[in-house]
């Protein structure tokens, strides 16, 4: 059991006063600077719980603002408050979720084996209470493949989940029945998998990030980079906006070494800051390093070295870009 509520919340008042003014923001305005990884997204959440005690989504984004900020066991304490004042609220049970799988990785092997029906519980619960929610359903797939079935685990309830993924979205099934094949070490089948999530791309909502996302990871992590190339560019002309795709795109040419012209330019205008970026969209640090990759692999070691400087003034615990100025 946590702690009662209250000790926090005198923590959080007084934390409140020495930042910030004493008016506190509305949880649209919360949510917007969590979405944007705003610096005071955190500040701003604590104030918001500190006065609204009793809302449950002021909790939520508390827990999603310590997340962004690495504090798994924060995270984990508001989170269990949040689906204490609203145990039927999904996105309460889907954070409670993602914190405990935060913090799991955070505690010995005893404690863990304590937590995993926890998690399992709280993500199933988000599904009960919003089918479509397939954060939720993703989550679930690797935890039934390895998870013993004294702990509720099993490749049916995996192959359940993705059904019901697949129904709602054909990108996202392809790529969670792609878990089960390489959780079955079948690599044509994950090749497959993968191939068909690719085709079914362009029947995406312009609007689906997320799921334009998932599939450029995996194909860079697969080492199929035109196919990643090839969705990017759907992805820009579905979202022209949006901000996610020009980073996908740089980075895809840092990992590749190809596409090196293309993948600068669309870190440049990452950087310029007239897109639109999402919660989960990198910080300016990232991309300034992976600039820095791009052009180092061009031969401008001098520019190179200028962008991963850029980065660690952002950022000076980004490790990445410590090691590739290092090497230059």
């Amino acid at each position: 059991m946590r702690l009662p509520a209250a000790p926090r919340l005198l923590a959080l008042a007084l934390a409140a006063a020495l930042a910030l003014p004493a008016a506190a923001s509305s949880p649209d305005a919360v949510e917007a600077l969590i979405k944007s990884q705003d610096p005071g997204a955190l500040a701003r959440a604590e104030a918001l719980v500190e006065a609204q005690a009793s809302n449950a989504r002021a909790w939520v984004l508390l827990t999603r603002a310590q997340l962004q900020k690495g504090e798994a066991k924060d995270a984990l304490e508001s989170a269990e408050q949040a689906v204490e004042l609203a145990p039927n609220d999904a996105q309460a049970q889907f954070w409670l979720g993602n914190a405990l799988g935060a913090r799991i990785g955070e505690v010995n092997m005893l404690r863990k084996m304590t937590m995993a029906p926890d998690l399992r519980d709280a993500f199933e619960a988000s599904v009960r209470l919003d089918p479509d929610l397939l954060d939720a359903r993703e989550a679930l797939v690797p935890f039934y493949l390895q998870a013993p079935a004294v702990m509720g685990g099993g490749i049916e309830k995996a192959k359940a989940q993705v059904a019901e993924i697949a129904k709602r979205n054909p990108v996202r099934g392809h790529l969670a029945q792609a878990t089960i094949d390489r959780f079955n070490k079948d690599d044509a089948a994950v090749a497959r998998s993968i191939d068909a999530a690719v085709a079914a791309a362009p029947s995406l909502r312009p609007d689906d990030a997320e799921s334009r996302l998932s599939l450029v990871r995996t194909l860079v992590a697969l080492e199929r980079f035109d196919r990643a190339r090839d969705v990017l560019a759907g992805w820009s002309t579905a979202q022209p906006a949006a901000a996610a795709p020009h980073y996908q795109m740089g980075r895809l040419a840092a990992i590749s070494g190809r596409f090196l012209d293309e993948g600068a330019a669309a870190l440049k205008r990452y950087l310029d800051g007239g897109l639109t970026r999402a919660e989960n969209d990198p910080q300016d640090t990232n991309a300034w390093w992976r600039l820095g990759q791009i052009q180092a692999k061009q031969g401008d070691k001098a520019t190179a070295r200028a962008s991963f400087q850029t980065a660690l003034r952002l950022d000076p615990e980004n490790a990445e870009a410590k090691k590739d100025l290092a090497a230059l």
